[in-house]
């Protein structure tokens, strides 16, 4: 199963609708938090803290501590990686450019989403999301993937790799 989803063509069109379902929904919440004016996670925030208590908290504790102690002092700075993760996260997986990072960088928005007590879609976007990152650049092969992860193999100094051979001059 693994061999036809990071290999086959079939499996790359399947991605391919995949990859835009999840990237609209990015980008219309990151745009809808961005034109809208004033967003601020400060409350969301709050609400998952209080969520850590009582008989069946919807927060762990580790979690509600992180949040209280480094998201909840620094609320505007999370509300702007929120509101541009989001819509950049939608534009790299609709367009198909370092689809497996944004695709990280969307489970991980996914996750402390979930971690946070709230459930809506998030679950779901994971699910597809894990079957993205599973392709590896399969799934971004029928986007612009197809043509910048070979320029950039191409074109960027090979670390660990073969050792390059060094000719002597004499003078």
């Amino acid at each position: 199963m693994i061999k036809f989803i990071r290999n086959s063509s079939i499996a790359a069109g399947i991605l391919t609708f995949l990859r835009v379902y999840l990237g609209y929904q990015w980008l219309t919440g990151g745009w809808g938090k961005i034109t809208g004016g004033g967003f601020d996670a400060t409350g969301f925030i709050q609400g998952a803290i209080s969520s850590a208590g009582g008989d069946h908290p919807a927060v762990q504790g580790w979690w509600a501590t992180f949040l209280e102690t480094v998201a909840l002092p620094n609320a505007g700075l999370f509300s702007f990686m929120v509101m541009w993760g989001e819509l950049l996260v939608g534009i790299a997986l609709i367009l198909g450019i370092f689809t497996n990072f944004a695709a990280l960088m969307g489970i991980t928005m996914n996750f402390a989403f979930l971690f946070s007590g709230t459930v809506s879609t998030n679950a779901q976007m994971v699910l597809l999301t894990v079957f993205i990152l599973v392709a590896g650049y399969n799934a971004g092969k029928f986007g612009l993937d197809r043509w910048v992860i070979p320029f950039l193999k191409n074109h960027t100094p090979r670390r660990g790799g073969k050792k390059q051979k060094k000719e002597l001059i004499v003078a």
